[in-house]
């Protein structure tokens, strides 16, 4: 490990010069510092983190709350994609990243008491119940903190345009023929909320009206959920011709669905997906979606975390709308 010992050898100068200089002090000459802070750069010093953590009243350790209750860890595509994003920019702004969890050991905490024990700057939610009063208390505290497809009054929040994207492939299919449309969607989240607004608005433009019983909930990421409303749907009297997702994990389900009932897609039926990850480029036929931006979502979401710690006087809370993309397959046939 690089030492001041040899950062002062290697310029020429005197330890307690290369620390003033490290330490930002005024008292030696610009070219010095200078001359010093390059070398330590090249030479791959690493300032102590307690003794950073003095100097700027700071530890650059962010905390991500990401709560898994269907404990699909990162093999969830869409999330494990914002983590890496966010992982990603807080390590190009000189800063590390801590998971919050519910205990220190063997130690039940709070999130917040979690946060305070790590000594985090401020926390990025990806994925949280946020009604839980542990979320609740966590963003009410002195932490800055930057939620993810969930708004709080009063602070800073990076939204994907779930409006635009559900309204986009509801449009899809009714260019394509389609009038009998279904909406298998996920539990009742702001998430949710905002894709049924575009979902209901791309209808009510088209002059559709929505059967109760073409729209079913489930849970995001829940293939088994979704065979099941899927089965529902085609048991119905005048079953849909196209059907749309949750997710794209979501659809597996209901392929499976769709196959066991002796049908095909999209010749007997159209559907689509959202979130645009790998899977859908892989299945058979490729499926049309909804592309998320995960590297955009959390590469905001980072700086605007970062922003708030480090400028908290001059920085605005706001929320943030990253826009997507659509993703054309084969999964939905044009009708007559």
């Amino acid at each position: 490990m690089v030492s001041l010992k040899d950062i002062a050898t290697r310029c020429g100068v005197s330890i307690a010069t290369v620390s003033k200089a490290l330490n930002g002090q005024q008292d030696i000459g610009t070219q010095t510092r200078e001359r010093i802070l390059k070398t330590a750069d090249e030479m791959g010093y690493l300032t102590n983190a307690a003794a950073r953590a003095l100097k700027t009243n700071r530890t650059y350790n962010i905390g991500v709350l990401f709560v898994d209750d269907r404990h699909s860890g990162l093999a969830h595509e869409y999330f494990s994609k914002v983590i890496d994003s966010l992982r990603l920019e807080a390590e190009n702004q000189g800063y590390d990243i801590t998971f919050i969890n519910k205990n220190v050991g063997k130690k039940p905490t709070t999130y917040l008491q979690h946060c305070r024990y790590r000594a985090v700057d401020g926390v990025v939610i990806t994925s949280a119940i946020f009604t839980d009063p542990m979320v609740t208390e966590l963003v009410q505290s002195e932490l800055p903190v930057v939620t993810i497809d969930h708004v709080f009054n009063d602070r800073m929040a990076v939204l994907s345009d779930n409006v635009e994207g559900e309204e986009r492939l509801a449009r899809y299919a009714i260019e394509r023929g389609h009038r009998k449309i279904a909406f298998i969607h996920g539990e009742m989240t702001s998430v949710t909320k905002n894709r049924l607004v575009g979902f209901y608005r791309a209808m009510e433009d088209a002059g559709i009206e929505v059967p109760n019983e073409y729209l079913k909930e489930t849970d995001y990421h829940d293939a088994m959920g979704s065979y099941h409303a899927t089965e529902e749907l085609l048991a119905l009297e005048e079953r849909p011709t196209c059907i749309l997702y949750p997710d794209d994990f979501s659809y597996i389900g209901g392929m499976n669905a769709i196959t066991d009932a002796g049908l095909k897609v999209p010749g007997d039926v159209s559907v689509m997906g959202y979130d645009g990850v790998g899977l859908s480029r892989v299945l058979s036929p490729v499926l049309t979606t909804w592309r998320q931006d995960t590297d955009r979502l959390g590469k905001v979401a980072m700086n605007k975390l970062i922003s708030l710690i480090e400028h908290p006087k001059t920085t605005v809370p706001e929320t943030s709308v990253v826009s997507g993309s659509f993703q054309e397959g084969a999964s939905v046939r044009r009708l007559s």
